[in-house]
């Protein structure tokens, strides 16, 4: 699927759309993403900041569908775990930026092509407009080849 389209319908998506949560970019390549969470009323916790789902809600799905569309369905690509940090209060809209490089996309094939699953952590910063730094998340993606490309299991079929 084209990114431009791929991200027109991940800012319909109810979670994003409902929370004023918008892709801003996503590179044809899949390789870049920029997201951008409003500061509005229905988004606010009660010290008038960003909620703290929201934060971590804004970065969620990034780094799974970024990788996925690179090792495509060959693999299973899955988010095992995930935390944030909370630097400081959200009191403007905030920006997340995820960049995905050939040589981490290689070692994760090269990792997988075993047959075993891989487990690695990616870190994005959200940030303000003006530069400070609101919080940190870290996502744990799994991946491992799927059953029938597997080294061992694609001998013996």
């Amino acid at each position: 699927m084209r990114a431009s389209l791929f991200r027109r319908l991940l800012n319909l998506w109810p979670p994003f759309l409902c929370n004023s949560i918008r892709v801003l970019s996503l590179d044809e390549a899949y390789t870049e993403a920029r997201v951008v969470l409003r500061l509005r009323p229905w988004n606010r916790n009660y010290v008038r900041a960003q909620f703290g789902g929201n934060l971590f809600a804004m970065t969620d799905p990034f780094w799974m569908l970024l990788i996925l569309q690179h090792l495509g369905k060959d693999h299973y690509v899955w988010d095992k775990a995930g935390a944030i940090d909370f630097v400081a209060p959200g009191r403007a809209d905030v920006y997340a930026h995820f960049q995905l490089t050939p040589q981490v996309l290689d070692e994760l094939r090269a990792a997988a092509a075993v047959g075993e699953k891989v487990l690695r952590w990616f870190e994005v910063e959200i940030r303000t407009a003006a530069g400070e730094l609101v919080a940190v998340v870290r996502k744990q993606i799994y991946v491992r080849l799927k059953p029938r490309e597997r080294p061992n299991t694609a001998a013996s079929a």
